[in-house]
């Protein structure tokens, strides 16, 4: 299995679990599209405790002031390197920033860009994205159009990995393809 999505919930351990299916390779890069808020320390801590994580040897790449170049990272990726996407959620928020949170749309259109170069990509690769569709359905704007927009790009690059794994709990459970 080359193209793994693994989805979770908050603090469901996902990142951690899709750190592991690509620790092994003799070359990964991490590619972190959140972007950092100085006004926000929470978020700046989660960041850290990401980047604190990864092993040395791992080359990262910051992607969240330009999320349009993931697909392009993707297709120029060698057969023999391991990318690491974490996460599609952040990558979203990122999206919808650049569009003013107007809808879900901008996300929507970049879904499909996303999904064909998930589909060509020659090296092993394994995305982390948040699960949005166990929730309530949220009760202001701003949270719907985000849970509409990750909703759908999850939903296109599930179709167009190998294998999809939901992680609960830190328990990794087979969603697509074989264990």
């Amino acid at each position: 299995m080359r193209h793994i999505l693994v989805l979770g919930g908050i603090r469901s351990g996902k990142s951690e679990y899709a750190e592991r299916l690509v620790a092994d390779a003799a070359a990964v890069t991490y590619v972190a599209t959140a972007v950092e808020y100085p006004d926000d320390p929470q978020w700046r801590q989660r960041i850290k405790a990401h980047q604190e994580r990864r092993p040395p040897a791992w080359a990262t790449v910051e992607i969240g002031h330009d999320p349009t170049v993931l697909p392009t990272l993707l297709r120029r990726t060698d057969p023999d390197h391991a990318l690491l996407i974490d996460d599609l959620g952040a990558w979203v928020t990122a999206l919808l920033d650049a569009a003013g949170w107007s809808g879900p749309e901008p996300a929507l259109r970049a879904a499909q860009p996303l999904a064909e170069a998930i589909r060509s990509c020659p090296g092993r690769l394994v995305l982390v994205s948040p699960e949005v569709g166990l929730s309530v359905v949220p009760d202001n704007r701003v949270a719907r159009v985000f849970a509409d927009a990750l909703g759908g790009v999850n939903r296109a690059v599930a179709d167009a990995c190998d294998r999809v794994l939901l992680v609960v709990a830190g328990q990794a459970l087979t969603v697509k393809g074989t264990v």
